[in-house]
């Protein structure tokens, strides 16, 4: 669980906020897992949406501090290794969300000052209910479903196809459609369907399923397609990726080619021509809520007009001309019985809510984070207190407040414990030298002592999103790890020699055997020759997360090249760390973590152990044909032709890096009316200047 200050977001301090994100992106990704990969969420949708939010609303109040692993820059989790990976040709992002009526008012003026619109000017979208399902993309060639996957981590996703041919909403062939064709779209359960399975399963002994989502997930995700077969799963269209050529010139036109072709699209789109329509349209669509005989979580609005959407492009993680309208959440009250402590990778204490069961929109939910000892002390939350909680589909919620008038006699205040509860070492709260105050976190001195992190590390090390090894997961890292087998990561690669000299051979363990020792082994060597982004992921430095391993591999090419420039920067080489810099998207924050884990000579022990036992294959470097690929641009001056942020959108996805100021490094400098030092600087420098017209044109515009 993070560790959130509990604060106002305006009040945060910088150093306070630079925690807090690093909290929220572990928190986060810990999650993503848990819903997108393996079906079994562990908050309630109200919970995650709000850790995302404050995710959001610390990065808009502090955007130099905005992390490379940050949330707002991912979708979803890493698909699943008991599937054949599916690589998207198109990326299969995820949606931004409001919660109010007034960020819909922001959404679209965000829109229109992006395509470079008056805030008066009309604009169409559709709204469409959100579907509480599993998205899928199908693949059409010649008009035949050829292929169908998950979303996946939004790159890539789990080859589905078997089972999505088991849906009778799904045309297995269809008319006049282009030679390529990627539908997408949500696969669901109505709830009709959804108790007459669980009446079924309990009857036979089966899996009671917590909701209609996740019946639908763990239905269509099956390993045996005739398991899929059997359950009633539906699906409605309302999206594409790859496509060979356009099938309309409008998100509704769109909509209504997909009917014709014979998929089952939602009957409560709406078409609206301004913001007071998408937000009756809201209105509309959450009184029929419970009268649906499916679950829907918010409504989805979006840019009518597709070459809009062209224009508008995406984020890292989410479309700019679409956005999710959340519903509020659901509330109960129940009896805060407890409060344990959990122990992180990186030494932080988070105490966890253990909760009188209740039920919460039909699901009974028993756990919540309360963040920290700081969330704790403002709440007032006390152990044997009336407390009401929060969630919105799913299974653990949040705690909003204690209810005091009604507090219990023998409820009693917590006492944080300041010592480890793992291994008995100080556990203390750093104290900022630039503002004096403690951080929100307190964390565990033990440091490579501490079971609970050296375990956690190993666990994170072996994760999908990381060396991703077949047989050796988290229960086997526990259990090696106690038994002294596995203590750093070089130890996981010399098991099977090791092996071969014991006189306590694994395959005589309790649920091992020859077989699944040999497994074991070859799912560990089959990772001697690791991808080096996933690499670079599974050390754990601080502040390194998917994205930002793969930005480094994708620069260096080898794990030797980064290192090398890590360990400079490390020991305070200047130029080392303006190189760093100089990548699009590493900011101050990774530098000095990698600095920091690369000074510390018992990592690069640990590492220098791990490199003699594997060999991690060189990364595809950097790559575009376009002829400002690797070009350092800045654009100054009022551009006539595009927006600012449209620029940078078009000038990024060219390989080039676009900065915001004038330096020696600046190959570009794109210079609109009104220019002023930055120009004068270029030309002082010699960088070569263009105008908007100019660049257009070199750009192949």
């Amino acid at each position: 669980m993070s560790n959130l200050s509990g604060k106002a977001v305006e009040k945060l301090s910088k150093e306070e906020a630079v925690t807090e994100l690093a909290a929220l992106a572990s928190e986060i990704a810990a999650h993503d897992v848990a819903y997108h990969q393996k079906d079994a969420p562990k908050i309630s949708d109200a919970e995650y949406d709000l850790l995302r939010r404050r995710n959001e609303l610390i990065e808009e109040r502090f955007p130099k501090l905005a992390r490379e692993d940050s949330p707002s820059k991912k979708v979803g989790a890493k698909p699943s290794s008991r599937f054949e990976k599916v690589q998207h040709a198109v990326a299969m992002l995820s949606l931004g969300n409001v919660f109010s009526d007034e960020e819909v008012s922001k959404f679209d003026e965000s829109v229109k000052k992006f395509l470079n619109l008056s805030v008066d000017e009309p604009l169409g979208y559709v709204a469409e209910p959100k579907i509480d399902g599993l998205s899928a993309s199908l693949r059409y060639e010649n008009g035949k479903f050829v292929l169908g996957a998950t979303r996946g981590d939004g790159q890539e996703g789990e080859n589905i196809t078997l089972n999505l041919l088991t849906v009778e909403d799904i045309p297995r062939e269809i008319k006049n459609a282009p030679l390529v064709l990627e539908v997408r779209g949500e696969v669901y359960m109505s709830k009709a369907d959804f108790a007459a399975l669980n009446k079924k399963q309990e009857k036979e002994g089966g899996q009671i399923f917590a909701n209609p989502r996740n019946a639908a997930a763990g239905s269509l995700r099956q390993l045996d397609p005739s398991i899929t077969a059997a359950r009633p799963l539906r699906f409605f269209a309302y999206a594409w990726g790859e496509i060979s050529e356009p099938i309309a010139e409008t998100q509704w036109d769109a909509i209504k080619c997909y009917a014709k072709w014979g998929f089952s699209t939602n009957p409560g789109t709406a078409l609206c021509t301004s913001v007071a329509e998408i937000i009756a349209a809201y209105r509309k669509i959450e009184r029929t809520r419970a009268s649906l005989d499916y679950d829907i979580d918010g409504v989805v609005y979006k840019v009518n007009r597709l070459d809009y959407q062209d224009r508008l492009g995406f984020r890292s993680r989410t479309p700019r001309w679409a956005t999710a309208h959340k519903f509020p959440a659901e509330q109960a009250t129940t009896i805060l019985e407890d409060i344990d402590i959990q122990v992180g990778r990186t030494g932080a204490l988070t105490p966890v809510a253990k909760l009188q069961p209740v039920t919460v929109g039909g699901v009974v939910v028993s756990n919540a984070t309360l963040h920290n000892e700081d969330e704790i002390i403002r709440k007032d939350v006390r152990i044997g207190d009336r407390v009401v909680v929060q969630r919105a589909g799913d299974v653990i919620p949040q705690v909003v407040r204690a209810i005091k008038q009604k507090r219990n006699k023998g409820a009693r205040k917590y006492k944080f414990p300041q010592t480890c509860p793992v291994c008995d070492s100080h556990a203390v709260r750093d104290i900022n030298p630039n503002t004096g105050k403690e951080d929100a976190v307190r964390r565990c001195t033990g440091g490579l002592i501490c079971a609970a992190q050296a375990v956690e590390r190993l666990k994170h090390f072996v994760s999908r999103q990381a060396l991703d090894i077949d047989g050796l997961g988290a229960k086997q890292i526990e259990m090696f790890f106690a038994d002294g087998l596995i203590k750093e990561p070089a130890d996981i690669f010399t098991l099977e020699e090791r092996e071969r000299e014991s006189l306590t051979p694994l395959k005589n363990r309790d649920g091992y055997g020859a077989t699944s020792v040999r497994n074991l082994f070859a799912g560990i060597n089959a990772r001697r020759t690791p991808d080096l982004a996933r690499l670079i992921f599974a050390l754990g430095i601080r502040h390194t997360g998917e994205t930002t391993a793969r930005l480094l591999a994708q620069t260096f090419g080898s794990f030797k090249a980064f290192q090398e420039i890590a360990e400079r920067a490390g020991k305070a080489d200047q130029s080392a760390r303006e190189e760093l810099l100089a990548i699009d998207g590493i900011g101050g924050t990774v530098v000095d973590a990698l600095g920091e884990f690369f000074n510390e000579q018992h990592n690069i022990e640990a590492v220098k152990r791990l490199m003699a036992e594997i060999n991690p294959a060189e990364a595809v470097r950097i790559k575009s044909d376009s002829p400002v690929s690797g070009k350092t641009v800045v654009f100054t001056g009022k551009l006539e032709l595009m927006t600012r942020d449209e620029a940078k959108v078009r000038a990024s996805a060219l390989g080039a890096k676009v900065s915001g100021s004038v330096s020696a490094k600046t190959d570009i400098l794109i210079a609109g009316p009104g220019a002023g030092s930055k120009l004068t600087k270029a030309k002082d420098l010699g960088v070569v200047t263009l105008t908007e017209e100019e660049w257009l044109e070199l750009i192949g515009d």
